[in-house]
């Protein structure tokens, strides 16, 4: 006797179009940790997260929201404030002992030149080993922030000084 019908039902996660379920365990089986670098409107978030059966760890967390406390005084959803997200996040990895990682951009588009691979630059920048092609990082004037304002590669230069000093 037949109950009708069988439907598959995929991940709640995959119908939500929240996560990429064949691009995760590609990341997963190089064993690695993972640089997950996410955009809003207003901030980069950069995290290093460690697969664990229970659950993923977060071993280190930087959102360029953050940077506001340190100092900083332009927006912090730009290129320069991503850039300096990753290299803030490296920093705290490297304090964790997490030498090397995998980049993943969850579903985001891979635009060269985007925040996501300027997060990328940052975390490269401050010692984390990250597989990168050169030619997917914004030029070093987009990346201090000369496009913007006069005011923000100074402003760059400092934070970086800062954090240097605070992750160092």
């Amino acid at each position: 006797m037949s109950s009708g019908p069988t439907y598959k039902v995929s991940f709640r996660r995959r119908r939500e179009s929240k996560t990429d379920y064949v691009k995760r365990l590609a990341l997963l089986k190089s064993e690695k940790p993972r640089l997950v670098v996410r955009k809003t409107n207003n901030s980069t978030i950069a995290e290093v997260v460690a697969y664990s059966p229970k659950g993923d760890v977060v071993r280190a967390f930087f959102s360029s929201a953050g940077l506001t406390k340190l100092g900083w005084k332009g927006h912090t959803g730009n290129i320069p404030a991503a850039y300096l997200a990753g290299y803030v996040c490296a920093k705290k990895a490297l304090k964790a002992e997490v030498k090397e990682a995998v980049l993943d951009i969850g579903l985001a588009s891979p635009v060269h030149g985007s925040r996501v691979f300027a997060a990328l630059k940052g975390a490269i920048d401050a010692g984390l080993g990250i597989p990168a092609d050169k030619k997917v990082f914004p030029g070093d004037e987009r990346v201090s922030g000369k496009h913007i304002n006069e005011e923000t590669p100074k402003n760059f230069d400092e934070m970086k000084k800062i954090i240097d000093r605070e992750f160092g």
